[in-house]
């Protein structure tokens, strides 16, 4: 132990340095600079596209690094965020955010930050996803005196030639595949460390069902190759915390896998009758350090159901940040784990909203398969969730948390209703072999189209306690309306075989590098 600090903790900063990141100073990294001999600062920051940007600063000295560190420097916003800001008023500062500093494995002699954006005048920028985020999460906790906390599993496929295989996967059967089966490992072990060591948090790491043969007829990148889809999943942390983690994992694996020659793809749909990358979100709310998910007798509670009614109320227009490309619509269908229809319910992964299993009534679940081990750990499990299902790997991270927190703000602030829909809306089945069930539901959108007019329309509710501006909206609007997508079920029904492969070619191929 150093202080407080455990020898084995993830984050080598924090065994070096001896203290928790959030109570990391200028002083402590100015050390670290001068201790590692640290050639140059990287700044990173979200941009419009949803991707991790850069700006490299040499250290010269030790009081060029103090002075960047102290002040930042000047990013232009009319680039980052083209097309969401007026090119006259675009100017900002990117200030580190001293906790989240970690030592690149990718550069090195490189201290990497990641950054929060403030306007010409110090204050936080309006229009910025990370000040977006900030202002929604703070807007949930005036309505309900909780903190908003949440999860994302994190899915994605490695594309990769189509070489002699002694160990070849299965279709629609990879989930939980080991070595020498997961092709993989040494790769997804990198992905598991870094990602620890420098996200915070993570959960576990695993190859999902996705498992692709190579096509003749499919894109250029898929000639000669196939597909393997993994999942990095966290625990759950505060909604800026988590949007951070997301954010850097991706930057991670993308660049683990472009090290070793290979493809990552986040996009929501890369083969019909394949599995989806999805990201879903869990969430629960907290109150003074407890969850509130659960009630006395470890049901779950009026808050957790409150929160529930609010996703599905807005479940429609959460598309528009969760899933922003003509792809997303190619997963949302039937009989592929993937919501169609605004409904929820217990461990069941064909409704939007899922409450999974949370260890409720039970603890000490070991003793019970070691019968020599005495039932005695006293656990800080984080315990009951909810889970939306809908959002997938083309989500605007930032925006799409903070799109959820005010649909939770607005189900806790409206609560009898959100009860009330929460009531309708809860199955008990697999809603696919339930007609009943499908025809009482409302249906999420079809489309980016669909998708765009339902943002338009509740508009309001994102707008509600200044949390997003006209501006960012209409830009979210604009984007799902640029895929021109009104009309793609229809005409890949009509279309004939090439014209339906034609098609689906270019809707894969816009996505292969979404967000």
């Amino acid at each position: 132990m150093k202080g407080n600090i455990p020898e084995a903790h993830a984050n080598p900063l924090v065994r070096e340095i001896g203290k928790p990141a959030e109570d990391f100073d200028r002083k402590d990294l100015i050390g670290l600079i001068r201790r590692r001999g640290i050639k140059s600062i990287h700044f990173r920051y979200p941009a419009a596209d949803g991707k991790l940007k850069e700006l490299k600063l040499p250290v010269n000295d030790l009081s060029d690094a103090e002075a960047v560190l102290a002040e930042g420097e000047r990013v232009d916003g009319s680039s980052l965020f083209k097309g969401m800001v007026d090119a006259g008023k675009s100017d900002l500062y990117v200030l580190p955010v001293y906790r989240t500093a970690f030592l690149s494995p990718f550069a090195p002699d490189s201290l990497e930050l990641i950054c929060r954006y403030l306007d010409g005048k110090g204050q936080p920028a309006a229009f910025t996803p990370d000040n977006i985020l900030a202002r929604a999460d703070e807007s949930f906790t005036k309505a309900s005196g909780c903190s908003l906390h949440a999860l994302g599993e994190l899915e994605f496929y490695v594309i990769y030639p189509d070489d002699r295989e002694l160990y070849p996967g299965r279709p629609q059967g990879a989930y939980h595949e080991a070595a020498p089966y997961s092709r993989f490992d040494e790769f997804l072990e990198q992905v598991l460390r870094l990602s620890s060591e420098i996200c915070g948090g993570v959960k576990y790491c695993h190859s999902e069902v996705g498992c692709v043969a190579s096509a003749e007829d499919a894109l250029p990148e898929f000639r000669g190759m196939r597909m393997v889809q993994y999942e990095l999943e966290f625990l759950p942390a505060p909604l800026q915390e988590t949007a951070g983690r997301l954010l850097a994992a991706k930057w991670i694996i993308r660049n683990l896998a472009a090290k070793r020659g290979l493809l990552v793809s986040f996009a929501p749909k890369l083969s019909l009758g394949d599995a989806g990358s999805g990201l879903h979100i869990h969430m629960l709310a907290q109150k003074q350090g407890r969850n509130v998910m659960l009630d006395a007798k470890g049901v779950l509670s009026d808050d957790a159901r409150g929160i529930i009614g609010g996703l599905l109320r807005r479940a429609g227009s959460l598309t528009a940040f969760g899933n922003t490309c003509a792809a997303s619509y190619l997963r949302l269908v039937p009989h592929q784990e993937a919501p169609v229809r605004v409904c929820w319910s217990g461990s069941n992964r064909s409704v939007l909203v899922r409450v999974p299993l949370g260890w409720r009534g039970v603890d000490n679940l070991a003793s019970r398969v070691n019968p020599r081990q005495k039932p005695d750990y006293k656990g800080d499990m984080f315990g009951q969730t909810v889970e939306l299902r809908s959002p997938d790997g083309s989500a605007d991270l930032y925006l799409l948390l903070a799109g959820i927190a005010c649909a939770a703000r607005e189900g806790w602030s409206r609560r009898e209703e959100s009860l009330a829909l929460a009531r309708e809306a809860e199955v008990s089945t697999n809603v696919f072999d339930d007609p009943v069930a499908l025809s009482r539901l409302k249906t999420l959108p079809c489309s980016c189209a669909e998708s765009a007019a339902l943002l338009e329309s509740e508009r309001s509710a994102y707008e509600a306690e200044g949390v997003f501006t006209p501006a960012v909206l209409d830009f979210c609007r604009k984007r799902l309306e640029a895929e021109k997508d009104r009309q793609l079920s229809q005409d890949l029904v009509q279309m004939g075989e090439d014209g339906r492969k034609e098609s689906l070619r270019r809707v894969v191929a816009a996505s292969l590098h979404c967000m």
